[in-house]
């Protein structure tokens, strides 16, 4: 089955100087900060708050809680069909990486991170926007996610995967606004308080057809639970530090982009329902534009039908249907 697509993997490290190539989703939170005259201080200022909650949850043996710092590399993977002489910008991630200043030591972190796909894109702002249009209730089209699971379960059980990375990738995205969760008894020391909600998501029900599952978690300093999406077992097979690069990285871009709920000034309770209209919150001094986001993405996702879908609507339709 692998054998069915070509997957090329390049890096790009995301610091203070970081400039968006041509084939980078561009509503991806770290491209939208790296752009207008902001660009600069965006980026350090945004680095400098992973830094700092790096530190604040890896407390022990740092005194001056400085110990470490993380290091953010951007994995763009294009996807070749076999047969094709073009490949498609399929999957955008970051992977995080730990230095010791203590020890000298470098540590591989966590691929997942902002997780992005124009595929995702063309789903939820094509695809579901034209299932729904005219319609008087909201209903999910046939087969809603199926081909872009197939396709990420794809790649990371590819050779290539296999080469770059050690683990299988965790991804750490905001909670639904639409959803009640409450706070359990299971509390993990990187983590935090788990939380569990009401009812499934139609993002859980996305994820779920890539093979991820989701635990939710609220770490410390934070005042919103996290949703974890993952394969196997997510308490067990990474590290402290592991997660806590994770955990760094996407609750200071969750700050930025959603700071009603992950910068508001009073912490999740026992039963927390997110609120984007809640005004009681702080803003951090990064300028991110979300109305440009949610335009982009529909114009992404008719790029993925015009140079994907569509074009190779045939070969994917037969693939999918004989996927194992």
């Amino acid at each position: 089955m692998n054998n069915d697509f070509t997957f090329t993997i390049k890096s790009q490290a995301l610091d203070e100087n970081y400039l968006p190539s041509n084939s980078t989703r561009i509503t991806t939170n770290f491209a939208n900060l790296a752009r207008g005259e902001s660009r600069q201080q965006n980026l350090r200022n945004a680095l400098k708050m992973i830094n700092s909650n790096f530190n604040a949850l890896a407390h022990w043996d740092n005194p001056e809680a400085n110990r470490y710092a993380v290091e953010l590399e951007i994995i763009s993977v294009d996807m070749a069909i076999a047969g094709s002489e073009t490949a498609f910008p399929s999957i955008e991630v970051l992977k995080t990486t730990v230095v010791d200043h203590l020890t000298n030591e470098r540590i591989e972190g966590i691929v997942g991170n902002n997780f992005s796909s124009y595929i995702r894109d063309y789903d939820f702002s094509v695809l579901l926007f034209e299932h729904n249009k005219g319609r008087n209730g909201f209903s999910i089209p046939e087969k809603f996610g199926d081909l872009h699971g197939k396709l990420f379960q794809t790649f990371v059980k590819s050779d290539a995967y296999k080469a770059h990375f050690k683990k299988p990738p965790v991804i750490c995205l905001s909670v639904s606004d639409n959803k009640v969760y409450q706070r359990t008894d299971n509390q993990h020391p990187v983590l935090g308080y788990e939380y569990v909600p009401n009812e499934a998501s139609l993002t859980e029900q996305y994820f779920q057809k890539m093979g991820l599952q989701v635990r939710y978690f609220m770490p410390a300093n934070s005042v919103a639970p996290l949703a974890f999406y993952f394969f196997g077992d997510l308490l067990n097979d990474y590290t402290n530090l592991e997660l806590i690069s994770t955990i760094s990285t996407m609750a200071t871009f969750q700050k930025i982009y959603r700071p009603e709920i992950y910068n508001a000034n009073a912490a999740a309770g026992n039963r927390y329902q997110p609120n984007l209209k809640n005004q009681d919150h702080s803003l951090t001094q990064i300028v991110y534009d979300r109305e440009e986001r949610s335009r982009l993405a529909i114009e992404q996702g008719k790029f993925a039908e015009a140079h994907f879908i569509k074009p190779y609507k045939t070969v994917l339709e037969k693939w999918s249907a004989n996927f194992a």
